[in-house]
């Protein structure tokens, strides 16, 4: 059966209630990098107190790894969100994503493989959002025309209830989200990453170019 929900209306409602009750939910938000965060942090910032975690063990090499952290602390820093946006410490360790696709490395981009790996990356983020009992937890990853945002809440939403935390429904690209983070990475003067940051990916993005 098709999936006819609106996430972007769903977090519009939800908004439009945390803003009656003038108090910030926390929030845990998974991070891929810079350029996809930009939008996010500043849609969401007014409403919540948000953490987040750059959990991408996806990225095949550490200094691309380290080089997208860096450019999403920096933003942090020149959008002056430190008040209420914390960004945690990350481990660059991606033995755990070989091992998860192990079977699935010739699929193409956007096929099974990818949904292991929102699957590993957001059962990260609820864990997380569970230990420092945030009210939420969500992820950048839906601003992305090439991510399934379907794929991705339905993946949200069987782990909020296994976890017992909210999952944040949200398409991001909507409401002219994804040309909204194009505009503040050239303010910013983001690195603009043109694969998500895997082998089979950058092996893909080789073969298209």
């Amino acid at each position: 059966m098709e999936n006819r929900k609106n996430y972007q209306k769903e977090l519009d409602r939800i908004i439009e209630d945390i803003s009656m009750t003038g108090k910030k939910p926390r929030l845990l938000l998974h991070a891929c990098c810079a350029p996809c965060s930009s939008y996010v942090l500043e849609y969401l910032s007014p409403f919540f107190d948000i953490t987040i975690l750059y959990y991408n063990p996806n990225i095949s090499k550490e200094e691309e790894f380290q080089k997208r952290y860096a450019e999403l602390s920096r933003l942090i820093k020149e959008m002056g969100l430190e008040d209420n946006v914390k960004l945690l410490e990350p481990e660059y360790d991606p033995k755990e994503f070989f091992s998860r696709v192990k079977g699935y490395e010739n699929c193409r981009e956007g096929g099974d493989r990818c949904t292991i790996c929102y699957s590993l990356r957001l059962e990260a983020a609820v864990r997380k959002a569970e230990e420092m009992k945030a009210d939420y937890f969500c992820t950048t990853l839906s601003i992305s025309p090439l991510k399934d945002a379907v794929r991705l809440n339905t993946i949200g939403e069987s782990l909020g209830k296994l976890y017992s935390v909210k999952w944040l429904p949200s398409d991001f690209k909507k409401k002219g989200g994804y040309q909204r983070s194009i505009e503040l990475s050239k303010q910013y003067s983001l690195y603009r990453q043109d694969y998500c940051g895997c082998i089979y990916s950058e092996r893909e993005r080789r073969e298209i170019y």
